[in-house]
């Protein structure tokens, strides 16, 4: 088998560090991208394929943990600069790669005027193009094999892959986000698919894994990965039941964002961690509301 390397590219979001990463895997033969972020980071994306001495002709799987803007936007563009290349998406989320329309219009509806500046253009992929991945499938890749792991809770439409070789798993989101230098975890529970059941499920679905390496797009690569999952699973529920009992209470949205920011700021400061690191991966505003969605839904409020 030939040498393999795996590297974290920081797609420098916005131009702020520690925000989005993608990973490159290759084994001088073949290149793939794990995650590639939205359109308005694919050229920094290229500019750092290329700088790690990757040709972009030798490019040829792009697979993403879930069809979110921020992980998988820039699919369609980079196709169209990526000729030997292929797609790699859950099977959920592979129909709005090829039609993007909806997956546009639930993305307008929260960022609005910021959609272009947020996350570029976002392109179809051609069907001939695009692969769908099931649970439990191996696909082998830049020379070495990735398992696919069907892992709601953040999204209906998320996998997680581990490297089999290496215990590497690449999170996606259903990890949660962390900055290097801290031990703090969030979870990220944008609307409109937070289900915290399925992500318990998830969660211990990855712990029957031999994992020995979290790879989160957001941001980084941690070894303390049960202290990790436990410590992201403790936060989920806790702020689930803090936001239950505002949303019982009929707080209005706003409040309800504030309050959790304040929360949730209280509780990093504890941990001498900085909120805003943070706020990029996954802010207060869209917790808020992924969890006020979430409750009235199941409590029959809406």
């Amino acid at each position: 088998m030939p040498n393999t390397r795996t590297e974290l590219i920081d797609l420098q979001f916005l131009g702020y560090p520690l925000a989005i990463a993608a990973y490159l895997l290759d084994d001088g033969v073949e290149a793939a991208l794990v995650e590639v972020g939205p359109t308005s980071t694919a050229t920094t994306l290229l500019r750092e394929v290329q700088a790690r001495g990757v040709p972009l002709e030798r490019v040829r799987h792009l697979i993403v943990t879930h069809i979110h803007l921020d992980h998988a936007g820039a699919l369609g563009w980079l196709l169209q600069r990526l000729p030997n290349a292929v797609a790699y998406v859950h099977p959920v989320g592979a129909p709005h790669m090829v039609d993007p329309s909806r997956l546009i219009a639930s993305a307008s509806r929260l960022y609005g005027e910021m959609m272009e500046r947020l996350w570029g253009e976002v392109v179809p992929i051609p069907q001939e193009r695009l692969r769908i991945v099931r649970d439990g499938e191996r696909i082998e890749v830049a020379g070495r094999v990735l398992l696919a792991v069907d892992t709601p809770g953040h999204a209906r439409h998320h996998h997680a892959y581990l490297d089999e070789a290496t215990g590497t798993l690449f999170a996606g989101d259903v990890a949660g986000v962390r900055m290097p230098g801290t031990t703090y975890v969030r979870p990220p529970t944008p609307p409109p698919e937070l289900d915290v059941e399925a992500w318990q499920a998830s969660l211990a679905k990855l712990r029957a894994l031999p994992i020995q390496q979290l790879a989160l797009t957001h941001f980084g690569l941690y070894g303390d990965v049960e202290r990790h999952l436990n410590e992201l699973e403790a936060r989920l529920l806790n702020w689930a039941e803090f936001t239950r009992h505002l949303i019982e209470q009929g707080v209005p949205d706003g409040e309800l964002i504030q309050r959790m920011r304040d929360y949730g700021n209280e509780e990093m400061r504890q941990q001498a961690a900085d909120p805003s690191s943070y706020d990029l991966g996954a802010g207060y505003e869209l917790i808020a509301l992924g969890y006020a969605r979430y409750w009235r839904k199941k409590l029959g409020l809406t």
